[in-house]
């Protein structure tokens, strides 16, 4: 692996850079400044919402490009970049199948916060954990003053088993994404990662071989075909292992920063 040449690099959120307690290590924010300082640009892809990705990293949220809601927009400081929506008839249809699903909880992402009905306070703690602004309201399909980014359908039972299979039928024209292991994501078909992470290749002409991407679930894999350098996660989904180029260690073992650091050394040898 030449690592030297890296320009870009995008990271997943949960279960890829942050640990099993929701936690940014002390040290990847030192190796940013690294990163910085060799004009190498940092984005963080997540399914999170755009105001907890920056919350989780708030030190360097002025200095990063943000690709929120499984790449249904994209940010940078507080300028909105894209945003790839759901119309509102599909959105309306959308609500009448998720609600069927029993013992499933519906979230709509919506540009200015997330909105939820009343499930109960266990599942708003659960949930705020994801969504820094948020709101409760009677009725869903009563939201009409915001963009629909997404749908989130969540089942602790396991999204992979109790939900996919109900949703699957949707492919043909939406993106429905396994996104963890108790949520299911459905989006606009152009709202993934990688295409948000190819337009961001593209405006500023950084080709596959100088992209560096990790990722951990289902809602990366388009991201893992936008670069040579493609990590998946020890801890990762096999799927995005078979997918991707190499793999690192699990992120409660800093895989991420241990790559990051291989980087960081490389392109201070090549100048040497």
């Amino acid at each position: 692996m030449d690592l030297s040449q890296i320009k870009l690099v995008a990271t997943d959120m949960d279960g890829t850079l942050l640990n099993s307690k929701g936690e940014v290590s002390r040290h990847f924010f030192e190796l940013f400044e690294e990163l910085n300082n060799l004009g190498v640009t940092f984005v963080a892809a997540s399914g999170r919402q755009y105001y907890s990705i920056i919350d989780k990293l708030k030190p360097i949220k002025d200095d990063i490009y943000v690709i929120a809601e499984n790449g249904a927009l994209t940010m940078r400081q507080n300028e909105e970049l894209q945003t790839t929506e759901i119309d509102r008839e599909t959105y309306l249809e959308l609500l009448d199948i998720t609600k069927t699903l029993e013992g499933s909880q519906v979230i709509l992402c919506g540009r200015k916060k997330g909105y939820i009905e009343d499930y109960g306070q266990d599942f708003v703690n659960m949930f705020s954990e994801f969504y820094d602004r948020y709101e409760i309201v009677d009725d869903l399909a009563q939201v009409t003053n915001d963009k629909y980014l997404k749908i989130a359908v969540c089942n602790q039972k396991g999204s992979e088993k109790y939900l996919y299979p109900a949703l699957k039928h949707l492919e043909n024209r939406l993106k429905v994404k396994v996104s963890g292991e108790i949520w299911l994501d459905l989006s606009h078909n152009l709202a993934n990662k990688g295409h948000a992470l190819q337009q961001l290749q593209h405006n500023y002409k950084i080709s596959p071989e100088e992209t560096m991407v990790f990722g951990d679930y289902n809602n990366d894999l388009e991201m893992m075909t936008t670069a040579k350098y493609s990590f998946a996660m020890q801890n990762a989904h096999p799927n995005v292992k078979a997918v991707a180029n190499y793999t690192t260690k699990s992120n409660n073992e800093n895989g991420v920063e241990y790559i990051l650091q291989k980087m960081i050394d490389a392109k201070k040898t090549s100048v040497l």
